[in-house]
């Protein structure tokens, strides 16, 4: 089997029900960008030393092929797996889990991202996951797609901030000068 097929040659690409569409259409950015964001949090879980939290990771990394299955659906109520409130429920419990275990001064202070290279890889994966909400509020604008998927990147932003302040090795705060 080759992995060429040479049909994408003019900038034209399939979505999953064989429509073609342009390679830089915002469908196709959106769920590029979901695609872009798996492999970052592939390449964080290398860092990471807590087996729950790469174990969370390889979860989220598992959705996110869902997500960018409904992205690549114009009908996304054809595809097979939806993403799911329960799902939504879970990163939330996770976040809140993470948060308990930070201080109130923690949890409200801007740092400098990046103190590990766990912490560090990881904030690289929410700025990719926050470009990639952008990108599904464009295409939502335009085209329907289902809630759930705009809530869940939303919260799935929040988890992986979450987990990468958690992962500080050390938190060095952003003082702003007052005025």
């Amino acid at each position: 089997m080759k992995i060429y097929t040479k049909s994408g040659d003019k900038g034209q690409t399939s979505l999953y029900d064989q429509t073609r569409v342009a390679k830089d259409s915002l469908r196709v950015e959106s769920y590029g960008t979901v695609d872009e964001l798996n492999s970052a949090l592939g390449f964080a879980k290398n860092f990471i030393t807590e087996p729950e939290i790469v174990n969370s990771i390889r979860q989220v990394q598992r959705q996110l092929f869902n997500v960018a299955g409904l992205l690549a659906t114009p009908d996304w109520q054809d595809f097979p797996e939806q993403i799911t409130a329960a799902e939504i429920e879970e990163l939330e419990l996770k976040i809140d889990h993470y948060l308990e275990q930070m201080n109130k001064k923690e949890k409200s202070m801007f740092v400098i991202p990046g103190s590990s290279k766990a912490s560090g890889a990881l904030h690289m994966a929410r700025t990719i996951c926050r470009r990639a909400e952008r990108r599904i509020t464009a295409l939502a604008r335009e085209e329907e797609i289902s809630e759930l998927v705009l809530k869940y990147i939303n919260r799935l932003s929040d988890l992986i901030y979450t987990l990468a302040r958690f992962l500080e090795a050390e938190l060095d705060y952003v003082e702003f000068k007052k005025g």
